[in-house]
């Protein structure tokens, strides 16, 4: 049985198949993209074990063709049988063994960026500070305890609890939260229209409004927008149901307790350590045309518990890297007034890094431990 196994996951046919299935993919995924949408796409096709086909207006699909992760994992059993089967000590084998390490590493690190890296962006306009970072895919709900002016206690639940729907208890909070009905993307009416419904709420903003579901966004430009009817109970009974969604712009006010509190969705917020403050935003534009040349952001960068208080500029392919995060420019306000800063949190990032270090050194080695004795017997 084990004899078995090696023999069929130390197979040189395997890798091939392997490669080739994986350049498939690669070409499926890229065609994808242009129907169903980038994020789908990645989905779907590259982080899934199995790729399914679904006829249309059916709730049932098939497996057709394997995912990105199960041929990377294949791979990656592959490669580590075929060397623990062929590989042999000693220093002629030095540099295939650092080779074989450094794919390894490669495949590891990839899979380590897809499960641990954390994409958000922080949007500032001039003057403005913020020691945040936001989703814009993601979303969450707030719950604002206001009654201290000078303090402020918030308590988020990611909207993906809130899809399950249920209870939500947090010890934080002195209410439960039910969760009667969830979108992850909606429209929002004030008035009725075929296709939306009544919002059955009975408290806030949502007393007097229709929704619907949508199907979910896959274009880029565009996101989804959740909503979600929310019903709040203390231990004395029901404080009310409200309609919470992106779409209404603001948090609703409510009372428990003798406390007040704001409930609001919006985009799920990732807090840091320091604040970036907008100084100065640059649309450089080549001389008589409205053709971009070039686009910075001066921020000051300031950190309490270190004390540290300094301007960066950030413009293309200069990026700011600090506390594990990397701000780039990635966008800006039409008035350029504002500015859009991708923030990029990945603890492998160094992996790639390492695996073409190792993967070049390697292949150095395995040169030179050829070519030297053959440079010798010519000598001689």
């Amino acid at each position: 049985m084990l004899k078995s196994f090696i023999q069929i996951f130390s197979s040189l046919k395997l890798t091939v198949a392997c490669l080739v299935l994986g350049c498939v993919i690669v070409f499926w995924g890229t065609i994808a993209q242009v129907h169903i949408g980038l994020y789908r796409a990645q989905a779907e096709v590259f982080h899934s074990l199995l790729i399914y086909w679904q006829p249309s207006g059916a709730n049932w699909k098939i497996p057709i063709f394997p995912g990105g992760y199960l041929i990377a994992g294949v791979l990656l059993i592959n490669l580590l049988v075929a060397h623990v089967r062929y590989y042999q000590l000693g220093r002629k084998k030095f540099g295939i063994a650092l080779i074989h390490l450094g794919i390894v590493l490669m495949l590891l690190g990839q899979m380590l960026t897809d499960y641990l890296s954390v994409e958000s962006v922080m949007h500032l306009r001039l003057g403005e500070s913020k020691n945040y970072s936001e989703s814009e895919r993601g979303g969450e709900i707030a719950v604002i305890d206001t009654t201290d002016k000078n303090s402020y206690k918030v308590v988020a639940v990611p909207c993906d609890l809130l899809a399950r729907r249920g209870d939500v208890r947090n010890p934080e909070l002195p209410f439960d939260l039910h969760v009667k009905a969830y979108y992850a993307n909606s429209q929002l009416s004030d008035k009725a229209a075929p296709g939306f419904e009544p919002v059955k709420a009975t408290a806030g903003m949502g007393t007097s409004l229709w929704w619907r579901e949508l199907p979910h966004e896959t274009v880029m430009e565009r996101t989804d927008i959740p909503s979600a009817i929310i019903s709040i109970t203390d231990a004395q009974g029901p404080v009310g149901t409200f309609l919470v969604s992106e779409l209404l712009g603001q948090p609703q006010s409510f009372a428990c307790n003798g406390r007040q509190y704001e409930l609001v969705l919006r985009p799920e917020r990732f807090y840091k350590p320091f604040s970036l403050q907008l100084i100065e935003f640059k649309h450089d534009r080549y001389p008589g045309t409205d053709i971009p040349k070039n686009f910075s952001s001066r921020v000051r960068l300031q950190r309490p518990d270190t004390h540290e208080d300094r301007e960066v500029l950030i413009f293309m392919n200069n990026p700011l890297r600090f506390a594990g995060d990397t701000f780039y420019q990635a966008s800006f306000d039409s008035d350029d007034r504002g500015s859009v800063l991708q923030v990029v949190h990945n603890p492998g990032w160094i992996t790639p890094y390492l695996a073409c270090a190792l993967v070049g050194v390697g292949l150095t080695i395995q040169f030179l431990t050829h070519l030297i004795p053959f440079l010798k017997r010519r000598l001689a």
